[in-house]
């Protein structure tokens, strides 16, 4: 039995031996497959990072290139005049559009364009007239057909599209392609008039950010909030309309040879106050620095309201954030200029005929529009610090894409004339 045994058990060994080996290469093969995944990652993800690398070395380059030809280049632009929109849609309420409502809106003024010029074109006799109003129906949107409704744009104050002073440029440097932006920010609600702690305009100032807040679909928690963030703003620095320049004095003590001890070594001790001005812009500054830091939570502010291929809208985009503290009458909307008219009372219906005339013509100036609008003098009074028909802070948004890296940088700006003093400057 002894020899038996033992010749099954070696018979036993040989029939395993190859399943051993099998086992063994799968386990090998296994382990070498997760080292060959661990290394092929490892090796993408290093070459991704130097691609990102070289990309975003290539966007930043570019997009500073871009912030210095800008600067050079804008003390030679000249804010472009305001346009006639007489017989065009107002910018200012489409902001509170739903999209269908927008697509009805830009499908009613194709017909009516299509209309208009079926009109100009039967004054010349070149076209039959249509005899049914069916037939004009048919007219109109067969032109809409032809002309997408979407290709229409609303012009805004300065032509193109609100905020917007000129069309957006578009460029390559290298292989990175720069769009420039240029904002309007007078045309925007100033987020520092939330932060004065003068007594007599405080609650102006606060009703007036609040229909501002409402406007835009802001919740009362999230303005409550805001309100609260910008009550410890106001602690550290209070806003005021027109800040002072900063001067410093301070006295300087030099010593020298005195000159006139002949044949004996002396010094003359002489000291004087030096007096070192500090500009104005240094206060807007800080307040651009303080309305971009975790002082002030924006998410709120941030939230888009619509967002499609032609619109984004978010109360954010029409928040001055730079430390502006005046609104313009010829390019704010509607839910600013209701916000800023809000310090004299009568703010809906002023409001309303400022929109109807800057249509026809803008206004010159503030004595143009009293003028105008004499019933309401008493308010407009009591508004003009607030208020201006003339921008002067403007941002310069620069956008460089190279690859899969985005570089950007936002300046924010005061321009008189060819004079330009940059306030604030944001890289990312």
């Amino acid at each position: 039995m002894n020899s038996n045994g033992q010749n099954n058990c070696g018979n036993c060994g040989g029939r395993n031996r190859p399943g051993i080996v099998l086992l063994l290469t799968l386990v090998l093969l296994v382990v070498l497959s997760a080292l060959g995944y661990t290394l092929t990652t490892r090796v993408a993800a290093q070459r991704h990072r130097d691609r990102y690398m070289i990309d975003y070395t290539s966007a930043r380059y570019a997009c500073d290139s871009a912030v210095k030809y800008a600067l050079a280049t804008l003390g030679d632009i000249n804010t472009p005049p305001l346009v006639v929109r007489a017989d065009e849609p107002d910018f200012s309420d489409i902001f509170a559009m739903t999209e269908a409502q927008y697509q009805e809106f830009l499908e009613e003024w194709a017909a009516k364009k299509a209309l208009d010029e079926r009109h100009d074109t039967d004054r010349t006799g070149d076209v039959n007239d249509f005899n049914d109003v069916n037939d004009i129906g048919l007219y109109a949107y067969s032109i809409i057909e032809v002309n997408e409704p979407n290709s229409l744009v609303v012009r805004g104050p300065y032509g193109p599209a609100w905020p917007f002073i000129t069309e957006p440029v578009e460029f390559y440097i290298g292989s990175a392609k720069v769009r420039i932006e240029i904002e309007d920010e007078n045309a925007k609600y100033p987020l520092g008039w939330a932060a004065m702690d003068d007594k007599r305009i405080q609650r102006e100032a606060l009703a007036g950010f609040e229909t501002f807040c409402e406007w835009m679909d802001v919740n009362d928690t999230d303005i409550d909030s805001l309100k609260t963030q910008l009550g410890e703003v106001s602690k550290i620095k209070s806003f005021q309309l027109d800040f002072k320049p900063i001067e410093i004095k301070k006295a300087v003590t030099r010593t020298a040879r005195d000159s006139r001890r002949r044949g004996r070594r002396g010094t003359r001790t002489t000291r004087r106050v030096v007096t070192t001005t500090i500009p104005a812009t240094v206060h807007t500054t800080d307040f651009a620095r303080l309305f971009h830091s975790s002082v002030i939570d924006t998410e709120a502010l941030a939230r888009p309201t619509i967002v499609s291929e032609s619109r984004k809208e978010s109360a954010l985009k029409y928040m001055g954030m730079w430390g502006s503290s005046r609104v313009n009458i010829n390019t704010a909307p509607r839910q600013v200029l209701e916000a800023a008219l809000t310090f004299g009372g009568d703010y809906r219906e002023i409001a309303e005929e400022i929109i109807q005339q800057r249509r026809i013509n803008p206004f010159e100036n503030m004595e143009e529009l009293r003028k105008s609008l004499l019933r309401y003098s008493g308010s407009i009074e009591k508004c003009q610090p607030y208020l201006t028909t003339v921008s002067r802070f403007f941002t310069i948004r620069i956008t460089a894409v190279s690859g899969v890296a985005e570089a950007s940088t936002v300046i924010a700006l005061t321009k008189d004339g060819k004079k330009i003093q940059t306030v604030a400057v944001i890289s990312g």
